[in-house]
């Protein structure tokens, strides 16, 4: 190749990798085997059980951005939280962070690297810290775990640069997990989770333990930190206001599976899927006041034994014998992707 070739391909390639999204997710799925034990099945003549909690999820999350995950609880949406970080390890698929296939990074030696550009949020702020260290070890742990600070003067400065940056005080960093507000300690979660400098936060519900004003001053924070420090974000919730305030991007899960997926206006202007419409009836609006809400008809299949074809007929007013047989696939439709039949035959 010519050297104005090589010249003329590197920015092209440059460019190419800028405007590469940074998560790439692609068909991926979680079975747990929930079988009674072996000799019960076999005194018992009992099959096998498989829960299928996540079943064939693809998104992709751009650089900066925000994709929230909503859907009733059971849906699968922490499922997907874990098989991001690598607590759980997928039954099928795969997740490419960067263009690198994740999960076989986690599994080899230089993952550490990788795991040190991804994180995740919890959502019990009393359960994920350690009541016996004080904030100072907690926040500081990462740093230690990883490698990237060994200097105890150096520690204790960048300790305090994280506190500051979540809105609390350099001096918090001597008190104990308990001496904390709920709101103050899903903070300091916060400030540990930036301490290796990531690039993508997986946040599991960070704000539903936490009373609505205090939400909003975690959900405030963490949109600033996104802006300062280019952060892309997986944020998982129930709550659709809390997702239209801080996503870019919706997908709406159901039974394990995406159901729809669409930017935020789109989906909260247009909804296209029965489901996704039903939870958004479900939200009081404002200038509504003398208008019955629409409760989310029905409840959630079992899980361990979902309904055949489209697993929310059942609950859907607008369904026939197609989505009673064949199960739909998430398509692009007017610009939206929805695995619906009924959007699909223009029946909606």
């Amino acid at each position: 190749m010519s050297t104005a070739v090589m010249e003329n391909a590197a920015p092209r390639a440059a460019q190419a990798g800028a405007t590469a999204p940074l998560v790439v997710v692609e068909d991926l799925a979680r079975t747990f085997d929930v079988s009674v034990p072996w000799l019960n099945r076999v005194l018992e003549r009992k099959p096998r059980q498989l829960l299928h909690a996540v079943d064939g999820v693809s998104f992709e999350i751009a650089r900066g951005q925000t994709l929230a995950l909503v859907g009733e609880s059971g849906c699968g949406k922490s499922t997907v939280a874990r098989l991001l970080v690598g607590l759980y390890t997928p039954t099928r698929g795969r997740f490419l962070f960067d263009g690198q296939d994740a999960h076989a990074a986690y599994a080899s030696a230089p993952g550490r690297q990788l795991r040190r550009r991804i994180q995740m949020i919890f959502q019990d702020p009393y359960a994920s810290l350690n009541p016996r260290w004080r904030v100072e070890d907690i926040v500081a742990e990462p740093l230690r775990e990883h490698g990237l600070m060994t200097d105890a003067a150096a520690l204790r400065e960048r300790v305090g640069e994280l506190l500051r940056s979540v809105g609390l005080s350099p001096h918090d960093m001597v008190k104990y997990p308990h001496q904390f507000s709920g709101g103050q300690r899903q903070r300091i979660s916060i400030a540990r989770a930036l301490a290796t400098r990531p690039d993508f936060l997986v946040c599991d519900e960070p704000t539903s333990a936490l009373d609505v004003s205090v939400q909003a001053q975690v959900l405030n924070i963490m949109k600033d930190l996104q802006r300062q420090q280019g952060l892309t974000y997986l944020f998982i919730s129930h709550n659709l206001a809390v997702v239209r305030h801080v996503s870019d991007h919706v997908g709406v899960m159901y039974l394990g599976r995406l159901v729809e997926l669409a930017d935020k206006h789109t989906l909260f202007a247009q909804p296209r899927h029965p489901y996704t419409r039903m939870l958004l009836d479900a939200i009081p609006k404002l200038h509504d006041t003398g208008r019955a809400r629409t409760p989310v008809q029905g409840e959630v299949p079992n899980p361990l034994n979902p309904p055949s074809g489209c697993a929310f007929h059942p609950r859907c007013p607008h369904a026939n014998a197609r989505c009673s047989a064949e199960r739909p696939v998430l398509r692009a439709i007017g610009g939206v992707r929805v695995a619906c039949h009924a959007v699909e035959e223009g029946r909606l």
